[in-house]
């Protein structure tokens, strides 16, 4: 019987929390809760009749000790995920991180170096590989049917529910998140990498906060003046606020568990303080020598992604419509229904995937969608591979280490250096010893 821990008791931690204490719970055991607001460790509680141990954040290694934990699952602020891992491993434990496996290259080279040191393992969530139809494009592309890969063009839109989300929450500060380009976008640069089996070299990047923030709203005569949206009059008739006492679940989490560390779920997305960025362009050449144009739109009316291969054989192409969420729900039925102006409806997540080779008639492939679930089938497969390996069967090489985690990071990393000197980045300069 595996022993784990979660360090982080926010929503995003629920998926891992009810798969081991149900689906998995023959074979693994959530053991121990840690977390820096007891409130929310109280709420988190998977049977507050039974409380699990639980442990602050100085007393990791006690709780390691005294609960005698095989590995720990860190779901904390991304700024803070470095500190977790290195700490677990250190203290003699395996980790599971969600991504983005951290923030800037002086954290990533931190957690390399205790990978060295200590010999642990190291796993990165990027459920994204496990979805049905982005394993369907490795499948094709692996396959040689459009031959080498030469360029790619990559958009991913975000919606005025889900993009504004990032702007509502702690991510809206750059320091906490490292802006969407590392805390969004790694999931986006980690299936670039897997799909073309290659590693980044050369990053440029361009973009800004042009929609969300006080100065663009004021500009468009659509400010609001309210720090936060629950119980503000002033956020009564505002489309992007999102009133945490109509949600049970957020309720719970996070308006109820205020009083100890005053974090505010639902700030004001045209209010002040924010300083990631809502619109990017990314433009990055490979190893391969294959080069990617790259767009996140964080406002969009629509979500979903689309991304063109162009190869020596032909053209494949994936549309997706995703339905939007928030902060790790992956139904979206409570969420747009307490947030004003978002329609209460199913969404169904429609997907097509074209192949057009040289010379041939274009043809759509299927893809098994049956059953998908959150993040469009991905989280179900994750799970089974993280907590029972031993039924899986993955010719793909879903599954992602701690190389992996740190090559997805530095293509944003690398972006928000860009931003800065408005010059190209070489990756290899940022963390030298991972290209050795």
């Amino acid at each position: 019987m595996k022993r784990y821990a979660i360090i982080g008791t926010g929503a995003r931690a629920i998926m891992y929390r009810d798969a081991l204490t149900t689906t998995y719970a023959e074979s693994c055991t959530l053991q121990a809760l840690c977390d820096q607001n007891p409130l929310r460790m109280a709420a988190f509680q998977p049977n507050p009749e039974n409380p699990l141990p639980s442990y602050g954040p100085d007393d990791l290694e006690k709780m390691i000790q005294e609960q005698s934990i095989d590995e720990v699952i860190v779901t904390t602020m991304d700024s803070a995920h470095h500190e977790f891992i290195c700490r677990a491993m250190e203290a003699g434990c395996d980790v599971i991180t969600e991504k983005p496996m951290t923030t800037d290259s002086e954290k990533c080279h931190q957690i390399l170096e205790a990978i060295d040191r200590t010999g642990r393992q190291l796993r990165v969530t990027f459920n994204y590989r496990y979805a049905p139809r982005n394993s369907k494009v490795k499948e094709v592309l692996q396959s040689g049917a459009i031959g080498e890969i030469l360029s790619v063009h990559f958009e991913w839109l975000l919606d005025t529910k889900h993009g504004a989300d990032y702007f509502r929450r702690w991510h809206r500060d750059k320091a906490n998140s490292g802006g969407l380009l590392v805390h969004k976008s790694t999931h986006h640069f980690d299936l670039m990498n897997w799909w073309l089996s290659s590693t980044p070299e050369t990053v440029f990047a361009l973009g800004g906060l042009h929609f969300y923030g006080k100065v663009n709203a004021t500009q468009r005569g659509e400010a609001r003046d309210y720090e936060r949206a629950t119980g503000t009059p002033e956020a009564a008739d505002d489309p992007f606020a999102l009133d945490l006492s109509k949600d049970p679940e957020l309720k719970k989490l996070y308006l109820d568990c205020e009083a100890d560390d005053g974090y505010l779920r639902d700030q004001n997305v045209f209010g002040e303080g924010i300083s990631i960025e809502d619109d990017l362009a990314v433009s990055v050449r490979y190893k391969s020598q294959a080069t990617l144009s790259y767009h996140l739109t964080a406002y969009s009316p629509c979500e979903g992604y689309r991304v063109a291969f162009n190869g020596t054989k032909g053209r494949l192409e994936l549309n997706v419509v995703e339905s939007a969420y928030v902060s790790g729900k992956s139904d979206d039925h409570n969420f747009s229904k307490n947030v004003k102006g978002a329609a209460d409806h199913a969404v169904e997540e429609p997907t097509t995937l074209t192949l057009q080779r040289h010379w041939e008639k274009p043809q759509t492939l299927g893809i098994d969608q049956a059953n998908a679930g959150g993040h469009g089938g991905a989280d179900t497969i994750m799970l089974r591979d993280l907590f029972a390996p031993d039924q899986m069967n993955d010719p793909l090489g879903r599954a992602a280490g701690h190389i992996d985690g740190a090559l997805s990071i530095l293509t944003g990393i690398a972006a928000n250096q860009s931003m800065k000197t408005g010059q190209a980045v070489a990756v290899k300069s940022l963390v030298p010893s991972l290209f050795v």
